[in-house]
C-alpha cells in the first residue's frame, strides 16, 4: 500500500514541478518574482479544491496523497518564497520583501480557502446529483 503512495507522489510531483517550470518560462518580469507568487497561490487554490472535492468522494488514499502532497507540493515552492524574500531585501529593500511575502501569503491562505470552499460545493453537489439519479 506504501508503495502506491510513493509512486502517486513521484508522478504528481514531476507533473507539478513542470507545471512550475512551464510557468516560469512563460511569466512576465515585474520587478518582483509574481511566478513564485502566481504558483503558490494556484497551488494552494488547488489543494483546497481538491481536498474540499476529495471530502465527499470515496477516493484511495494513493490519489488524494498523489494530488495533495505529489502535485500540490511540486507545483508550489516554500524555498522560493523565502529564497525571493531574502533576495528583495537584499537588492530593493525591506519593505518590498514584505510586501511580496505578505502578498504570497494573504493571497495562498485566501486562496487556498475558497478553493475549499468551492470544492467542498462541488462534492456536495456531485453526491446529491448521485442521491437524486438512483
Amino acid at each position: 500500500m506504501i508503495y502506491k503512495n510513493i509512486i502517486a507522489i513521484a508522478i504528481g510531483g514531476a507533473l507539478g514541478t513542470i507545471g512550475r517550470g512551464l510557468l516560469n518560462m512563460h511569466s512576465l518580469w515585474i520587478g518582483l518574482p509574481i511566478a513564485t507568487v502566481i504558483e503558490n497561490i494556484v497551488g494552494s487554490f488547488l489543494l483546497g479544491l481538491f481536498t474540499g472535492w476529495l471530502i465527499h468522494k470515496r477516493t484511495k488514499d494513493w490519489v488524494k496523497t498523489g494530488i495533495g502532497v505529489g502535485f500540490c507540493g511540486g507545483f508550489t515552492t516554500m524555498s522560493t518564497l523565502a529564497a525571493d524574500t531574502l533576495l528583495l531585501y537584499m537588492d530593493s529593500s525591506l519593505l518590498h520583501s514584505f510586501v511580496y511575502l505578505f502578498v504570497s501569503l494573504f493571497a495562498g491562505i485566501t486562496l487556498g480557502f475558497i478553493g475549499l470552499i468551492l470544492g467542498s460545493k462541488w462534492g456536495e453537489s456531485e453526491v446529491k446529483r448521485k442521491v437524486v439519479n438512483h
